[in-house]
């Protein structure tokens, strides 16, 4: 039952990912065999380090990404999950108005965005009287593009947490009442270590997507311009004009090891608890 589910998973994902990790030894640039003279050791990582001004700036701007996820967006998405777990009047209408933003594409959002940040028509000029160019200009865009994501971001993990709040035992509450806790302690010395499973799903969401962030930023400037993030360096290297297909593998490859000491810190976690 698990052969076709196990011969998929490891065709589209380990087979390209080993191989990824192979040709960020090369110097191949996509055309014609590899060949011996093509394999160059671990001079692309020596290169990504030292000499391709982009990648410590995407490196830092990938840490800015996950920090105002954290620190930002998940803070409020519970905080969202927690009123709308009160069945608050209208709370259906709530809950789906915060979802939607979740259920567009991604270019739509770069549109509605688009609407908001314009600078010479955008709404948030409009209103504020300045001429900010907030996609084109290097000291806003970046925050500009982390507005955007977190107004989507925010209805993924209300709702995620919306999920764990409900099935959260209503004797706990009751109990927590009972003891005199207010609700704010309450919630966080009773419900929020309840829903361990929860928080531990959401810190994975959260670091994947910011790791993997891609899609916004190459809808607004193809990632260049103070918006360089380490996948849209992977794409430029990879399938952009300079088609150098051995440097974007190392750099693929050092999302993929990032990637690695989360996940393996994440299943630890989970087998621990299983146990």
């Amino acid at each position: 039952m698990v052969a076709i589910p196990s011969i998929v998973v490891v065709g589209l994902i380990w087979l390209p990912a080993i191989s990824s990790v192979i040709l960020s030894f090369t110097k191949w640039n996509g055309i014609g065999n590899i060949s011996a003279d093509d394999f160059i050791g671990p001079t692309n990582y020596r290169n990504v380090a030292t000499n391709y001004p982009p990648f410590w700036p995407a490196m830092t701007h990938n840490l800015i990404w996950l920090t105002v996820m954290f620190l930002v967006a998940t803070p409020f998405g519970m905080f969202l999950a927690v009123l709308l777990d009160k069945e608050i009047r209208a709370t259906r209408v709530y809950q789906m108005a915060l979802y939607m933003p979740v259920v567009l594409s991604l270019a739509l959002i770069g549109f509605i965005w688009q609407l908001i940040f314009s600078k010479d028509n955008g709404l948030l000029n409009a209103v504020t009287g300045s001429g900010i160019d907030w996609f084109g200009d290097q000291r806003y865009n970046l925050w500009a593009a982390l507005v955007a994501t977190s107004w989507r971001q925010v209805g993924y993990i209300m709702l995620l947490y919306l999920a764990g709040l409900k099935a959260v035992d209503q004797s706990l509450r009751e109990a927590a009442a009972i003891d005199g806790c207010s609700e704010s302690k309450a919630f966080f010395r009773v419900i929020f270590p309840v829903m361990r499973p929860i928080n531990i799903i959401i810190l994975v969401v959260t670091f994947i997507e910011s790791l993997r962030a891609f899609d916004l930023v190459w809808i607004i400037n193809k990632g260049r311009n103070g918006l360089e993030l380490i996948s849209t360096l992977v794409t430029q290297n990879v399938v952009g004009e300079a088609s150098r297909i051995g440097f974007g593998s190392a750099l693929a490859t050092v999302m993929l090891l990032i990637s690695s000491v989360f996940i393996t810190i994440y299943l630890r976690v989970v087998m621990r608890v299983d146990r």
